[in-house]
């Protein structure tokens, strides 16, 4: 029973702990985790960006802090355990002015995201923002509060409706409103109300149609891949520092707490669909296969408060995410914000799921403008290009945004950049393949780097040149370069830290904090080496009851070891006594098929189990070990068969290599 392998390893952004060896000191003024200082050409790039924008514009700022009831003072929020799940204090040292370290525009949206608490927006709209990646929006109704998008983690949630309770009126939750289908927006339900709560006081839990698939699958076929990517993105492993991370654009980080949801009572499945909720009327816009698979919008007539969920933030969004996930859709993206403009031009109140709100009509309209044509223009000239015969490196190069949309400090790429969302764009249309026949088959990296080292005189040659041009600022070349030497030889001592001190060059020109993040991730691994853990599904379990049950056998298939089973042929079977359901597994030509099946079906093997006991395996609650002596499962048919199809399935930890072969 030792094979048995039902964990599943798949949320996106998990921390991720690395393990020490290989630092490098070949900087004396290199900080604990061994980044470099800002070379010369470093300080000047950066400098040059405190020049060209309006740095002077404050508006932000004031927009930002207006209406500040109160905050923690000294925020720190822990989990059960006595961990942190959010530590605000770890960016106090992002004031003042820009270090040569930092790009100013970054540095300057960290400082706006460092600023956290309890806002009054108007009358009867409040928001907790600085606790957590996404904000906390809670309506004063009738007899109670409708809260919208209750953050991340039940921590923060926690924490965050404590901070309003005791500041507002300690009213009952009479709803609660899901923008959308993404984390950080619905993973702190359970910190403000229990599902028996809820149940017992008619909470209406309101969410655009399709949420629960969308919340509970995005991540569960390709979430051991995403998972490693986020710690990338997000740069988990990193100090939060003037040469480490200090902001994700969006926000300051994603809470790493415990995740929970709550199933909807009720659905928006269309645009102009109206709902009076607790005696607020709402008007909502469904705005699917946007910035999420399920999205809405909402409208509240009385405030002339418009909430753009997360089409609209203080940013340029991804079109395209750094972790990994479906290409979003750039023109329907534009068409939702254009339509909500049409809709929704008298607010005199913009609010975000992200970021600071904005007053004023007009204002609003041209923030509400510039988001909607940055989008199209991307998608507009993308295609132009690749109708032209340009390839996604070559658009990348090509396409900048005109004055107009370049300049307000609202449209930034400090989450996503036009250069890998026009790359998104490309992707959606013409998928991965540029149509150069020398792209279309080409060596796996690490052979690539042996026959590239060669054929450049070898590693000492290579090592040599890299350095002339790390001193000439060329660090986009030199990553490249090194590249294939550290893929040629991983243990190239001299090689890594090269190439670790040309990503950190990189990390502090970028202005995109997960841009910043990654190449600050890649230095960080090229001097300590890959994690040695993976994530914890443990954390999840709250969401993973939610999830439809076949979502677990498309996991267990996409972990068949297909050489191991070639040649097999064997049907298992799986029954929830207390669901009443069984599902067949079937295994032939190294292909794993489930189908749900009679409940007195046969089978030459299979298992009886509870939802709650597979969910206890399925976190690692149970040990592997004990399942043979527990009474909560059921082993029928063939035992040998049974452990030979058990064994055939991997169970990927999330640790596997990304800037070494």
């Amino acid at each position: 029973m030792k094979k048995i392998t039902f964990h599943l390893m798949f949320i996106f952004f998990l921390i991720l702990n690395g393990c020490a060896n290989n630092h490098n000191d070949s900087d004396p003024n290199a900080d604990s985790q061994g980044n470099t200082s800002p070379t010369k050409i470093t300080a000047r790039t950066n400098a040059r960006v405190a020049q060209e924008l309006l740095f002077q514009d404050n508006q932000d700022f004031e927009d930002a802090q207006k209406g500040f009831i109160a905050s923690n003072p000294n925020l720190k929020i822990k989990n059960s355990r006595g961990e942190f799940v959010w530590n605000q204090e770890d960016y106090n040292f992002i004031k003042g002015d820009a270090p040569a370290s930092v790009n100013p525009s970054l540095w300057r949206q960290a400082r706006l995201n460092n600023i956290h608490g309890l806002f009054k927006v108007t009358d009867g709209i409040y928001q907790i923002r600085g606790y957590d990646l996404a904000n906390m929006t809670i309506i004063e109704g009738k007899t109670g509060w409708i809260i919208v998008d209750p953050l991340t983690a039940k921590e923060t949630a926690a924490t965050a409706m404590a901070l309003a309770r005791k500041h507002l009126n300690d009213k009952p939750i009479m709803a609660i409103l899901f923008t959308h289908s993404h984390l950080d927006h619905f993973g702190g339900a359970l910190g403000i109300i229990t599902p028996e709560q809820a149940k017992k006081q008619n909470v209406r839990i309101i969410a655009p149609q399709g949420f629960m698939e969308e919340a509970t699958s995005e991540n569960i076929i390709a979430g051991v891949a995403m998972g490693r990517r986020a710690g990338f993105m997000y740069g988990m492993n990193l100090a939060h520092s003037e040469r480490g991370h200090i902001d994700a654009g969006l926000g300051k980080a994603v809470a790493n707490g415990t995740y929970g949801i709550l199933k909807p009572t009720e659905l928006i499945d269309q645009t102009s669909q109206e709902k009076i909720i607790d005696g607020v009327r709402f008007v909502f816009q469904f705005t699917p296969e946007s910035e999420a698979p399920a999205e809405f919008t909402f409208y509240l007539p009385e405030k002339k408060t418009f909430c753009g969920a997360e089409i609209v933030s203080n940013n340029m969004h991804n079109l395209y995410t750094l972790r990994g996930a479906k290409v979003r859709n750039a023109l329907k993206w534009s068409q939702y914000i254009d339509e909500a403009i049409e809709l929704f031009g008298q607010a005199k109140i913009y609010i975000g799921c992200h970021h600071w709100p904005k007053w004023g009509n007009q204002r609003i309209i041209n923030f509400l403008k510039i988001q909607r044509d940055t989008y199209k223009y991307i998608h507009d000239q993308t295609v132009r290009l690749f109708n032209k015969g340009y390839t996604p490196s070559e658009i990348a190069e090509e396409v900048k945004l005109p004055k107009s949309l370049q300049t307000a400090f609202n449209n930034r790429g400090y989450y996503g950049t036009i250069r890998h969302n026009t790359r998104a764009v490309y992707q959606g249309y013409l998928g991965w393949y540029d149509s150069n026949p020398a792209n279309l088959n080409p060596l796996a990296p690490k052979q690539t780097g042996i026959r590239y080292v060669k054929l450049m005189g070898g590693a000492d040659t290579v090592l040599k040149k890299a350095a002339i041009l790390f001193d000439k600022g060329e660090y986009r070349f030199v990553a490249q370069l090194l590249n294939h030497l550290v893929f040629a030889q991983p243990d190239n001592t001299p090689a890594k830290n090269l190439l670790a001190n040309t990503y950190d060059q990189l990390g502090y020109q970028s202005e995109s904090g997960p841009w910043r993040d990654v190449y600050l991730s890649g230095a960080y691994e090229l001097r300590h080496g890959a994690p040695e853990k993976g994530i914890d599904p443990k954390v999840l379990k709250k969401v993973l009851e939610q999830t439809p049950i076949p979502y677990f056998f498309d996991s267990m298939a996409v972990r068949l070891n297909a050489k191991k089973a070639e040649g097999k042929n064997i049907t298992m079977k799986i029954t929830f006594t207390d669901l009443n359901e069984s599902y067949e597994l079937i295994l032939e030509n190294s292909v794993l098929h489930h189908r749900k099946t009679k409940l007195n079906s046969q089978s030459t093997a299979g298992i009886r189990v509870t939802h709650d006991f597979f969910m206890d395996i399925v976190t690692g609650e149970v040990k592997i070990k004990d399942l043979i002596f527990s009474d909560k499962i059921k082993f029928d048919g063939n035992f040998i068969d049974l452990s030979r199809f058990l064994s055939l399935f991997e169970k990927p930890g999330g640790t596997f290599n990304i800037v070494t072969p």
